[in-house]
């Protein structure tokens, strides 16, 4: 048995969770912290958490897997994480992109396809011998079917009923309620430095109207679980799957996992998209897969994404 602790590190827009196990797997220390700022330097901001979480706890950090969303080949340098946290005893990184610590969550090894959708939206299939990831774009460009998706087309819509242009909806008294005088509410949310997570805040807000009936906020739910299809089935057709084959699709995320209605919109489009793909529980939360980054065996498929950097 191991006696090395492992810091696991889930690094979202919204919020970054930390989770410390020893050799055995159990949990000594678990913290919530504040979301990454994408538009800042990464590496420096997983070593300041790191440090802030073995200072409080006392414990000593031996290894360090890093989940990360929006990792860029800029970001993806294990060596520099490896020095960025060396002074506190680390001494064995792992750092991927939250699609793959994301889909060792839903799946384990197994094949098939993952989708996490939180703050933005990331799909990967996986096969014996390939790997594809669609999506991940960011919200000004991509992240279709995210919770900033979900959460903005909420608002357009509230913004159209305010002005006349579009259909009576509850969601303008929801984001009235939510960010104040509606004529503010685009400055209230360009004055924000986390107005990315602000935004998709209001997802949760758009798929409880959905559930109690609200025609505009279901609409939103059922493009939102269309697109996340329809990236799905994309995802793993390039991996060589046919449709009509039975296969795994995972998925992890609050806006997925939390809603009953949402689970049930995208297992109707992946019907129409992906027929024989079968929406499945994940078999774990997301903070498991990041743990899970340093044991996925040399030959499988997902290890060649996966970054690592020993002292």
């Amino acid at each position: 048995m191991s006696t090395l602790n492992r810091l696991a590190v889930d690094g979202g827009q919204t919020g970054t969770r930390l989770r410390l196990t020893d050799g055995s797997g159990s949990v000594l220390v678990e913290q919530e912290l504040p979301g990454i700022l994408t538009d800042r330097p990464i590496l420096p901001q997983v070593a300041a958490y790191s440090a802030e979480l073995a200072a409080a706890s006392g414990h000593r950090i031996d290894e360090l897997a890093l989940g990360l969303s929006g990792l860029t080949p800029a970001a993806s340098r294990p060596e520099a994480l490896l020095a960025a946290v060396a002074p506190l005893g680390v001494r064995r990184v792992a750092l991927a992109h939250d699609s793959v610590s994301g889909y060792l969550a839903a799946n384990g090894l197994a094949t098939g396809a993952m989708l996490a959708v939180g703050t933005g939206v990331v799909i990967l299939a996986a096969s014996d011998d390939s790997v594809a990831k669609v999506d991940g774009w960011g919200y000004l460009v991509g992240d279709v079917g995210s919770g900033f998706w979900i959460g903005r087309a909420g608002l357009e819509a509230a913004m159209r009923a305010f002005d006349g242009r579009g259909a009576a909806t509850v969601l303008e008294a929801a984001a009235r309620e939510r960010f104040g005088a509606l004529d503010e509410l685009y400055m209230v949310i360009q004055g924000d430095e986390r107005r990315v997570s602000l935004v998709a805040s209001f997802c949760r807000t758009v798929i409880e109207a959905a559930t109690a009936g609200d025609g505009v906020s279901l609409g939103v739910v059922r493009a939102a679980a269309r697109e996340l299809a329809h990236s799905a089935a994309t995802a793993l057709r390039r991996t060589g799957w046919q449709p009509e084959t039975p296969t795994r699709v995972g998925a992890v995320g609050a806006p997925v996992t939390r809603s009953e209605l949402m689970r049930g919109e995208l297992s109707a489009g992946l019907e129409i998209e992906a027929p024989g793909a079968r929406l499945e529980p994940p078999l774990g939360e997301p903070i498991d897969g990041v743990g899970a980054l340093l044991d996925v065996p040399v030959g499988h498929a997902l290890h060649r994404s996966i970054l690592v950097a020993t002292a």
